[in-house]
């Protein structure tokens, strides 16, 4: 009797914070923006209630609910361009990154990106760092209406991948993204890149805890169970 093909299977990379260490950089650069219009914000409670969500919807939460979507656009350009400005002399991919995405491809697993970055954030990061070749998708905010902790992101690049949602596994550094992906009913890898592991206590959908990539294991990843 012919044994059936193993089913795809696929890792999805959330981007900032993940892929890069530079969530300290998106947040300094928020603060800064926000600072130039009359609000003082607290650093640690500001990416806790941000993290992962498209910057329309941040916009909005800050500045009022009449801001659209396209009228923001102008003020996203001006917070994104000051955190290029920041960030620029210190990219570069978190310790481990390099090594796992080689092994995974060697072990036939598709590669994604699936993040709340616009495109030029998406560009200035895989671009430079000659990341996107790897990767079979790479969805980002201009791809979805909603951002994290709705699952859309992470669904559509389940599916630009052929893969089900219960075969992907998520990378993340953020609780609203690790909701996001439990919502798309996938399991999640945490790096504690810029929160502690308690951060994330409530989730079940998390599997392992890192602060980098250097240790992970491919066969034992796939292979865990969510609690």
């Amino acid at each position: 009797m012919t044994q059936a093909a193993p089913a795809p299977r696929a890792f999805i990379f959330d981007m900032d914070g993940t892929i890069v260490d530079n969530m300290a950089f998106h947040t300094k650069s928020w603060l800064a923006f926000f600072e130039r219009r009359g609000h003082a914000l607290d650093a640690d409670e500001f990416f806790r209630a941000t993290a992962g969500r498209q910057g329309h919807e941040i916009m909005r939460t800050y500045l009022g609910e009449h801001i659209t979507k396209e009228s923001s656009a102008e003020l996203d350009a001006e917070k994104e361009a000051l955190y290029r400005e920041l960030y620029g002399p210190h990219l570069e991919t978190v310790p481990g990154f390099d090594q796992l995405i080689a092994s995974a491809k060697a072990d036939g697993v598709a590669l994604a990106v699936a993040t709340a970055a616009p495109n030029d954030n998406i560009v200035f990061t895989l671009d430079g760092l000659d990341l996107r070749k790897h990767f079979k998708a790479v969805v980002g905010a201009a791809d979805v209406a909603r951002g994290k902790p709705n699952p859309d992101v992470f669904l559509l690049a389940a599916e630009r991948c052929g893969v089900a949602p219960e075969h992907c596994i998520v990378f993340e550094d953020a609780p609203l993204g690790v909701e996001a992906a439990r919502r798309a009913g996938m399991r999640a890898v945490v790096l504690t890149t810029t929160l502690p592991a308690e951060a994330f206590a409530e989730f079940d959908n998390v599997i392992c805890v890192a602060r980098d990539f250097s240790e992970l294991n491919i066969a034992e990843l796939f292979a865990a169970e969510i609690n």
